[in-house]
């Protein structure tokens, strides 16, 4: 029986990956912290390590695995950026994620934070149940006839960008290569520049590397219109804090909705409601009343926690049996 070690587990990550190991009796480690330097030390005869988004898997903790015969690295999600692949490669671990579980999970969660923001159902909510029924305060805008930038297609900003045609909108997108099938839906694919200049909304949907680190800062901001609202539900470290708080004092920024924040391992998937939060940044972003903030929860369904589960087992038996998997995408490693 194989051993895998889950980190960052939470409650919903025990329900899923134990309903559907049924079909695959791999034997399971949970455990509620991050994966570290420190954390390793949780490790006892697993061949199998299982992590998210926020574990730290760099070169010293790489060699920590190997030292303890860890043969995989099962990422439980389709970023890779918290990974030394290179280590990974160099102490012969083989690494793998989930590069596609529900793209309509995150794009319609990017949609969602759109439409909050523009119609501030959230704060209509709050006041009527308090018996307030005044609109002062609630004015919003048509989407329809509006311009929004993609930046990314893959099969989640394709998923977003089918979601934006719906309500009538005028759809640019940039990436390193054309989709045909997003130009044949009636997108139109344009510089990076022109997004930003043409933009009435902004959609991050691309990885973060050291291309698109800090994509949104002063200089990408000072192209974009007065007023623009600017969506992330891809990953923080996309937008640089400092420069959208400055555009956000400055009215550059009429709209911020993020689901993906650069120093959320501290903050995220944790009840902190009874804490004193030191990070200043996130608290000077949750005291704007146009910022929406929500704890990464985009992929949070159950068919995407259910291909995630499913994806994840099939992923560690192919490499187990052939040492290899069938989907070259899962494969980073």
């Amino acid at each position: 029986m194989n051993k895998t070690a889950f980190f960052s587990t939470q409650p919903y990550d025990k329900a899923f990956f134990n309903k559907y190991n049924a079909d695959f009796g791999f034997q399971l480690d949970f455990f509620e912290t991050q994966l570290n330097s420190q954390t390793v030390a949780l490790i006892e005869e697993c061949e199998i390590v299982c992590v998210f988004v926020n574990d730290i898997v760099n070169e010293t903790v790489i060699k920590q695995l190997a030292d303890k015969n860890v043969k995989i690295i099962a990422l439980r999600c389709a970023g890779f950026n918290n990974v030394d692949l290179e280590a990974a490669k160099k102490h012969d671990i083989k690494v793998c994620r989930v590069p596609a579980y529900s793209p309509q999970a995150v794009a319609e969660h990017a949609m969602a934070m759109i439409l909050t923001l523009n119609r501030k159902t959230h704060k209509a909510y709050n006041r009527v149940r308090e018996q307030n029924f005044s609109l002062n305060g609630l004015l919003g805008f048509d989407l329809f006839g509006k311009t929004i930038g993609i930046i990314g297609t893959g099969n989640i900003g394709k998923a977003f960008s089918k979601i934006a045609l719906g309500f009538g909108c005028k759809v640019l997108a940039y990436d390193i290569v054309e989709n045909e099938e997003m130009v044949k839906d009636g997108v139109s694919f344009v510089g990076l520049e022109e997004i930003f200049k043409s933009s009435d909304i902004i959609s991050l949907h691309c990885p973060l590397n050291d291309q698109t680190k800090h994509l949104i800062n002063r200089t990408s901001l000072s192209f974009m219109k007065e007023n623009v609202m600017i969506i992330n539900t891809s990953r923080g470290g996309l937008i640089e804090t400092s420069s959208v708080i400055e555009g956000l004092k400055e009215g550059k920024i009429g709209y911020l909705g993020i689901d993906v924040y650069e120093q959320e391992e501290k903050l995220f998937f944790r009840d902190l409601s009874a804490d004193i939060i030191q990070d200043d940044a996130i608290q000077r972003l949750m005291s704007f009343p146009n910022v929406l903030v929500t704890a990464h929860q985009a992929f949070f369904t159950n068919e995407a926690l259910t291909q995630i589960a499913l994806v994840t087992f099939n992923n560690i038996k192919s490499l187990l049996e052939k040492n290899d998997i069938e989907n070259k995408a899962a494969l980073l490693v």
